[in-house]
């Protein structure tokens, strides 16, 4: 394996003295292979020894790698240019929806704010960490944090497997979380995520009476099936079996720019998502009462309705087109208000009510599973899994009981 060493830059070539005063850094020059491009040989080099025999131990390493099959050339692309690549990957699996691809792309802009011209090769561990903690200072929540240190881990373990660096920087770092004091957690109100049956019931009865056109139906069934709002919005007839009394998901409603008409219909994120769903005789009383109404108003706009079978479609502007997401989160914010509940809840808590009912009413955690489309025990556990006051109440009851018999 040839190889030399060498002084690059030394001022005192063709001295008559022998020995070299004017500081020179010593380098090395070493045949890493052939370029299967051109044929020729490929050359590493590296310098900025202060001795021979610094450089010379620092070949044989090199050297060692090259003999075990463990040497990696690493790249000079920055880690923007790399970024941009791995996005391009990433989503050309197939295999994650486009609303992730845009999360994905967030997280990278806040991760070039510190390595956007760097050489990947260059970003050691402490940079990677101080990046983190100046995120951290700039005053980004916790769970962006976690997000941009979730695309940097994915990033840097591609760069890996392509054999562009030796080290993952991301692979010890650690996400710097804030500490809340005793005060904090004192003061802070152990506000519930969902609805108890009882405020469920004011809640729908005041959607009834109050509600602005299809707010009845849209709530109710987000509340009586456990469904996404975006799966909702994108809901078709087809979809909904009469005779059988279910629904089928196969698709959720994409429009981060509130576009009307630019809306786009994903395929769910896991195969669990995609499940069908049954429903009771009520709901599909009011389902039924809602396709009578949607027809009228087609025939008033049968020139220009959107007529793409979306249940819960526009009735005057845009008459066909899907429902926003965003209107229904403000129509439900509007009607907790009408009915004194907690307006801080979204048409995600409905899901999480749903889900927190069926554990009451005793309904195992698998069938919980399937009904949510959930792939992860732990995520329907943790997450949704939620313990009614009455089931609090029964458990303290109960213990008490047991005591009471000893």
């Amino acid at each position: 394996m040839k190889g030399h060493f060498f002084k690059p830059y030394c001022k005192c070539e063709g001295k008559k003295s022998k020995k070299c005063s004017c500081g020179a850094k010593w380098s090395y020059m070493v045949d890493i292979g052939i370029d299967p491009k051109t044929g020729k040989r490929r050359q590493k080099k590296k310098g900025g020894f202060k001795t021979k025999t610094e450089a010379q131990q620092a070949a044989a390493i090199l050297i060692a790698e090259l003999t075990q099959g463990e040497f990696i050339d690493e790249s000079n692309l920055t880690f923007e240019e790399f970024a941009n690549q791995w996005l391009e990957m990433y989503e050309s699996t197939g295999k994650v929806k486009v609303s992730t691809v845009r999360v994905r792309k967030h997280e990278i802009s806040r991760l070039l704010d510190y390595f956007a011209k760097l050489k990947l090769k260059d970003i050691s561990r402490n940079k990677y960490q101080d990046a983190l903690n100046g995120l951290k200072n700039r005053g980004y929540a916790d769970n962006t944090l976690d997000g941009a240190h979730r695309t940097g881990r994915m990033i840097f373990k591609k760069a890996m497997e392509m054999e562009l660096i030796k080290k993952d920087p991301s692979e010890f770092a650690h996400v710097p979380k804030t500490i809340k004091s005793v005060e904090e957690l004192e003061q802070e109100d152990d506000i519930p995520n969902y609805l108890e049956k009882e405020e469920l019931a004011v809640f729908l009865k005041t959607a009834k009476e109050h509600g602005l056109d299809r707010d009845y139906p849209i709530f109710m069934l987000l509340a009586y099936t456990g469904i996404r709002a975006g799966e909702l919005c994108a809901l078709k007839w087809s979809d909904i079996d009469f005779e059988e009394g279910s629904i089928k998901i196969t698709k959720t409603y994409y429009n981060p720019k509130n576009n009307i008409k630019n809306y786009q219909l994903l395929t769910p994120k896991t195969k669990t998502a995609r499940r069908t769903i049954d429903i009771n005789q009520t709901v599909i009383e009011v389902l039924e009462e809602l396709r009578s109404l949607q027809k009228k108003v087609k025939m008033r706009y049968r020139d220009t309705y959107h007529d793409e079978d979306f249940v819960f479609a526009k009735l005057d502007n845009y008459p066909g087109y899907p429902e926003f997401i965003k209107t229904i989160e403000n129509r439900m914010r509007r009607l907790l208000k009408i009915a004194g509940l907690n307006t801080n809840l979204t048409p995600h808590s409905l899901r999480h009510t749903h889900t927190s009912l069926l554990a009451e009413a005793g309904v195992s955690l698998p069938q919980i599973m399937e009904r949510l489309g959930h792939k992860d025990e732990d995520t329907t556990k943790n997450v949704y899994l939620h313990v009614t006051k009455e089931m609090k109440k029964e458990a303290s009851q109960k213990f008490a009981k047991l005591m009471e018999n000893l």
